[in-house]
């Protein structure tokens, strides 16, 4: 079944590409053959191949039947079989991280498994200032928690091999003692029930060798998070189902909200320190991609499980931390280009890397490809209508029709899986947890705009990621700011001046050299040369109820959070009320003597 299903995705982006470069073909041969052209036609090949393959993930997921139960879910009882909840942390809000451990670990006393799992935070914390943080709300957590669950917490004195290189020494120190391991990021959530399951699953299934769950995103307070909380809720459940069905057991590891078996994993997941200096070098940066082909490699099956609720994460609350962060995946995901050709993985773990590749070459590949059209008529000059002495006049043919076929079959493969992912939730139901079918369908159409307006300032920041790459500039590992607060307009400026004036050179070189594309442009270059203004608007709070209420971009946790989340945002509206009241000048002298004693265990 799975190769069946990479055939047709592989064929739907084979006819998709082929036809549109036909039509292109036509319009841009229409008044004679360059090799301008040529460019064009293959820039523009390659990059609607890539956007059919994101399409194609999308209708094998609409025509996947509903996910089904994995086997061992319909045993009972508590497994077990011992885990450890991995949270590795860098220089974050430990108040915040440490209230999401509180809460999972409540909610695995509810389901009386609390003693089964348990939780070691592993800080690569750099900041001092932090790191006593970090103590002081370890003790705090433990004073609360310590009778449900055991709890760790052990800070490196180098963060070598970044998130990769905390996990590995917590495997080689303390990994022979479990059988399983549930890895998180700092901003993870999952429902107790969740992680059982997961373990359930381990145990029904011998040749697991990791197990992915699809996190939500929750807690997004501006336009710009909101916006993307709902893509995750609403279409990331049929491309994730798609991308199982093709993947099958070769799949995919996000790097978090996922449970591994720990002898597959350190037997499989040594990662090696690349030859040369970053950022092709040194330490593997995207290591869950590659951790992922070394298991498979090994023999051990990678599933992503789409069935699996109650997994949630953080995102960005705006387009600047976005864009840090997604500097960080551009950077991991090239320096794959090293492990193409690395002995003994499979062909389809070399196409996945190939896909990471890919994500992040799309970008620089539509800027050239509108620079070329910008250029063309520069390069092409004047057009001969006398190519042959003596004989009548050749006149271009006008090929407007077929632009606008084109046109609009780009921007269907854009927008026609969102609409349908709208359908089959009014036929199934499921768009009730999102206000019902017409709401979502607003919804949908305004998460479309939205995308569209600020698809060319991400085109931007994703083409000046890869240039800084390819260049040899290191942009290291950037500390996550998830609860960001709304972008002024100075920093908005600060951060995109340089979009602003690309899209005024863009937009003066059109109307001087390639007037005749100006309209075709203004969708790209008007949101560059206001991106400050942009940028700062989207990262503005919107007002969200428990009802739905008049919040936009509403998803079913508006309307029945989950128990874990409620009490995560519990337990940290209770401590930082009462951490309001220590002294604001630093740590009193009793929370010093508490830090200034070891807590790592």
């Amino acid at each position: 079944m799975t190769g069946l299903q990479r055939f047709f995705a592989f064929l739907f982006c084979v006819v998709v590409a082929g036809s549109a470069t036909a039509l292109a073909a036509n319009v841009l041969f229409a008044d004679g053959v360059h090799w301008i052209d040529h460019v064009r036609l293959a820039l523009l090949g390659i990059s609607v191949a890539w956007l059919a393959w994101g399409a194609s993930l999308a209708l094998n997921g609409l025509l996947a039947p509903s996910a089904e139960p994995a086997p061992g879910t319909d045993e009972r009882g508590t497994p077990q079989a011992r885990t450890a909840v991995l949270v590795p942390v860098y220089n974050e809000d430990p108040t915040k991280t440490f209230s999401h451990v509180a809460a999972m670990i409540r909610s695995l006393a509810d389901q009386g498994a609390s003693r089964q799992f348990d939780f070691a935070i592993l800080s690569d914390t750099n900041r001092e200032e932090i790191a006593a943080a970090e103590q002081y709300w370890f003790g705090r957590l433990q004073g609360e928690h310590g009778n449900m669950s055991e709890i760790f917490y052990r800070r490196r004195a180098a963060n070598t091999g970044k998130k990769a290189g905390n996990i590995a020494d917590f495997i080689k120190s303390s990994g022979a003692i479990y059988d399983y391991l549930v890895i998180l990021d700092a901003d993870s959530l999952m429902e107790g029930a969740t992680m059982i399951e997961m373990v359930r699953r381990m145990e029904a299934e011998p040749r697991l060798g990791l197990l992915q769950t699809l996190p939500k995103i929750v807690h997004a307070r501006s336009w710009f998070g909101r916006a993307i909380q709902y893509a995750a809720s609403f279409y990331s459940p049929v491309f994730a189902r798609g991308l199982a069905t093709t993947q099958g057991a070769t799949g995919p590891f996000w790097g978090h909200n996922a449970i591994v078996r720990t002898r597959a994993f350190a037997q499989s997941c040594g990662l090696p320190e690349l030859k040369g200096r970053p950022p092709f070098g040194g330490h593997i940066l995207s290591h869950d991609y590659v951790e992922a082909a070394l298991l498979s490699r090994n023999g051990w099956i990678v599933r992503l499980d789409t069935d699996l609720e109650g997994s949630f994460e953080e995102g960005p609350e705006n387009v600047i931390d976005y864009a840090k962060r997604d500097r960080r995946w551009c950077q991991g995901n090239l320096q794959h280009s090293r492990l193409l050709l690395a002995p003994g993985l499979r062909p389809w773990s070399r196409f996945t890397f190939l896909q990471g590749i890919m994500a992040y070459l799309a970008s620089p590949m539509w800027a050239l490809f509108l620079l070329a059209s910008i250029a063309a008529p520069v390069i092409i000059g004047e057009p001969n209508y006398f190519p042959e002495p003596h004989r009548p006049p050749v006149f271009p043919r006008v090929e407007q029709f077929q632009a606008l076929i084109l046109l609009a079959g780009i921007a269907g493969i854009l927008v026609a899986p969102k609409l349908l992912i709208v359908a089959q939730g009014a036929l199934n139901g499921r768009n009730a947890g999102f206000g019902g079918t017409l709401r979502a369908l607003a919804t949908t159409l305004l998460e479309i705009a939205w995308t569209s307006v600020l698809a060319p300032i991400m085109l931007m920041y994703q083409a000046r990621s890869v240039v800084q790459v390819v260049c040899g500039a290191d942009g290291g590992w950037p500390a996550a700011n998830r609860e960001a607060d709304m972008v002024s307009l100075k920093e908005a400026w600060d951060a995109s001046w340089w979009i602003s004036v690309g899209g005024v050179v863009i937009l003066a070189a059109t109307m001087a050299f390639a007037p005749e594309i100006l309209l075709w442009l203004l969708p790209v270059v008007i949101p560059m040369t206001v991106s400050p203004l942009l940028i700062q608007v989207t990262s503005w709070r919107l007002s969200t109820s428990a009802q739905g209420g008049t919040s936009l971009f509403t998803c079913p946790q508006d309307f029945t959070p989950s128990p874990v989340i409620k009490a995560q945002e519990s337990i940290l509206a209770r401590w930082r009320r009462q951490d309001d009241r220590l002294p604001p000048g630093g740590l009193n002298d009793e929370l010093a003597a508490f830090v200034a004693t070891p807590t790592s265990r």
